[in-house]
This record gives structure tokens, sequence and C-alpha cells, in this order.
């Protein structure tokens, strides 16, 4: 009997599939695993690409907002009314690197002419080198400076203007650069100047004021020995009637010039005296050898020859008659002045009248002295302003205010030859001249 061999194939085949599939189920296991790890890497990938996103967001955010501080803030400088700039301090020249508008317009400088050239040649030749100087040395030493300067622009002119300069330091507390304020004080320079004048003329105007009240005094304390000295010559007179004719004859001179002395006294006292104005008609001739009256003796003692060209006929005027006689005293003395500083033998002063047109008279007072410098002909009207040491600087001023009160002009003006003329104007009184 023929034994059949029993074969171990399906068995051998059933642990090649066990192995497989155990095999795939490790590959399967594994391919889960990376899935996963994949998956997280993959989340951990994609929030640090969020969180990167975000930082590069706001980095952006923050650069637009830098950009847009930096553009706020250059408009701002370049909007300013005060002048700004900029120094490279790491350079020994100083440049400037920025310069507003108002820089520019306050130095009179164009923009390519100042950045990249040293911040000093902005102040010229003329600039007071001590506080030039000051500056530089404030700056070198990495110390803020502040102070007032006179300053010249480009084309020359000067201004006033108040500087501040400060240093710009880094991080270890280098200076880096300089920022400068240049404010235009000009105007409020003159203000206190002007301040200064005002407080200057009203002192003035006190002082004035106690010499006025003084000399009134003085005439009234002159004006009573003329008083007895006229009495007393009165009577000496009186007793020597018909003896002595010398002796009497000088009695007379003694009395008549008493009289005039006194008569002087008593003017003066009215030009001093304070009244409101008494508009009079008046003959405006009459006016000027009444004065010359006043003043001849001056003229004489100074070896001056006064001369009058008088237009006969001439109409009346509206006027108060101490004022006018005020305006040509004044004149008249001023011509006496400029007579002694003048180096000419012919010492001549000539007042003359004349018919300007229909409705108006003009007074002429005419020196053959030294003329008035081309400088000072501008200020000769203004309150306070004298050539002379010893001057007041009212009386050209209180004139040229009493004849327009009188609805005049007064002026004056250099001779062709020498000398100097001073002329006002005056006007008829149509309804009453003659």
């Amino acid at each position: 009997m023929k034994i059949k061999k029993i074969t171990k194939k399906p068995v051998l085949r059933n642990n090649i599939r066990n192995r497989e599939h155990s095999r795939l189920k490790g590959v399967v296991s594994d391919l889960s695993q990376n899935c996963e790890d994949l998956g997280v890497k993959i989340k951990q990938q994609a929030d640090e690409i969020t969180l990167k996103s975000g930082q590069l967001r706001n980095g952006i955010e923050k650069q637009m907002r830098s950009e847009e501080q930096i553009h706020i803030c250059t408009k701002a400088m370049e909007s300013a009314t005060d002048g700004i700039f900029i120094i490279d301090a790491q350079n020994r020249d100083f440049p400037v690197i920025y310069a507003n508008q108002a820089f520019q317009k306050m130095t009179g400088y164009a923009k390519r002419e100042i950045l990249g050239r040293s911040y000093f040649f902005s102040y010229g030749t003329n600039a007071d080198p001590r506080i030039v100087n000051e500056i530089k040395y404030t700056i070198c030493k990495g110390n803020s400076f502040h102070g007032e300067m006179l300053n010249f622009k480009k084309n020359g002119k000067k201004y006033w203007n108040s500087l501040r300069i400060a240093p710009v330091r880094d991080s270890i507390g280098s200076v880096t650069h300089y920022v400068g304020i240049q404010t235009d004080i000009t105007l409020m320079r003159e203000k206190e100047l002007e301040i200064g004048e005002q407080r200057e003329e009203l002192l003035h105007v006190t002082r004035v004021g106690k010499l006025a009240e003084f000399v009134s005094s003085l005439a009234h304390e002159i004006n009573q020995p003329l008083t007895a000295i006229l009495s007393y010559a009165q009577a000496a007179q009186r007793i020597l009637e018909n003896r002595e004719p010398e002796l009497h004859k000088i009695l007379s001179y003694i009395i008549n010039d008493d009289q005039r002395a006194a008569d002087v006294i008593q003017r003066l006292r009215v030009l001093l005296k304070k009244s409101a104005p008494e508009m009079k008609l008046l003959d405006i001739n009459v006016l000027i050898n009444e004065t010359i009256a006043l003043i001849i003796t001056d003229a004489t003692v100074r070896n001056v020859a006064l001369k009058i060209e008088l237009k006969s006929d001439l109409p009346f005027v509206l006027g108060d008659r101490i004022q006018l006689q005020q305006v040509l005293l004044n004149l008249i003395s001023n011509s006496f002045d400029a007579l002694e500083s003048s180096s000419h033998d012919a010492r001549e002063i000539l007042i003359r009248t004349s018919r300007k047109d229909t409705e108006t008279i003009i007074v002429e007072v005419m020196d053959s002295g030294c003329g008035i410098p081309a400088g000072n002909i501008p200020k000769l009207f203004s309150r306070f302003f004298t050539s002379k040491p010893d001057g007041l600087g009212m009386g050209l001023s209180i004139s040229r205010s009493i004849i327009e009160a009188h609805g005049g002009r007064l002026d004056g003006k250099n001779n062709p030859d020498r000398g100097a003329t001073f002329y006002f104007t005056i006007p008829i009184d149509i309804i009453k001249g003659r």
C-alpha cells in the first residue's frame, strides 16, 4: 500500500501572510505616527509663521508709524516760524545737514548755500567775533548755548536773534549732532529801544518842566530888583531935575534900559506861562520887529548882523502872538548857534517875509553858518533830537507843532552856497485881512 505524503504549503502560506500582515500593520502604524508627527510639525511651523507674520505686520506698522512721525516732525519743523537747523558734531567744521524754511528766510541764504557748509559761515564777517567764538567754544565742549546776538543777512541787513543750541547724544552719551533754534527778535528789540527812548523823553520833559518853573521863578526874582532900580533912578532924576544935565542923561539911560530889561523879563514869563492860545489878528512884520528888539543885544554880543527884508502891505494873519514869537526866537537862536560853528567871516542872519500865494505868507530865517549835515535833515523835527552838546532837542519839534496848529508848515533846507534857511508858512485871515 502506497502511503501519500502530507504537504505543509498551506501552513507556510499562512505564516507568510501573517508576517506580511504584521509588517504592513507596522508600516501603517509607522506611517500613522509619521503623519501625526508631521501634523504636529506643520502646526508648529504654521504657528511660527503666524507669529512671525504678526511680528512682521507689527514691524511694518511700527515702521509706518515711525515714517509718519518723521514726516510729521519734518513738516512741523518746515512749518515753524523759528529757524531750525541741525549740525553734524562729528565733523570739526560743523557742517549744517538740515535747515528749515524759516532759517533760510531769516539768514537770506538758499538751502543749497547752507547744507554741507560750516554753520558759522552764515554769521558773515560783521558779526561780533566774541559771541561767535563763545558759541564755538561751547559746542566744542559738548554744552548748550543760549544767548542773543546781532546778526547779518546775506544782503548785509542787520537783525537780532535769540539763539539756542543743544547737543544730541547717542546711546553711550557721545554727541553726534547739535540742534539749534534761532528766533528773530528784531521787532522786540526795536520795541524795547522805543520804550527806552520814550522813558528818556518822559524824564527829559520832566526836567524841562522843572527848568521852566525855575526860569519863571528866576524871572520873578529878577523883576523885583529891576523895579527897585527903576524907582531909585526915577527918584534921583526928580531930585536932580534941572541940575547936572549929564548925570540926568545917564539916569535916563538907566531908566530906559531898566524898563527894557523889565519888558524882556515880562515877555519871558509870558512865554513860560501855561495858558490857552489867544488867537488874534496880527501884523507879521510888527511881530518880527518886536522879536528882533528882544534879541538884538544877544546879536550884538555875538557880533552877528541881523538884516530884515519885510514885504510891505502884507495882510493880517490870525495867530497867537506869544507862540509865533516863540517860533521866531527859536529859529533865530538856532542861526546864532550855527554861526558860532562857522569859520566864515560873514556872520549874517536875514529875516524875510513875502506872499507865497494869495492865501499864504511865508517867513524865512536865513543864516550864513555851517549848514545842516545831510544825515541830520530827516531828523531835524524829531522830538529831543539835537546836534548841540547842551541842546534840549525840543525847539524845532515844538515850533513845527505851533506852526501846524496855525494851519501852516515849518521846514528847513541848506542854502546853495552856505548856511541854512528855516521857513514857515501861515495862512492869511481871508475874512479880516487887509
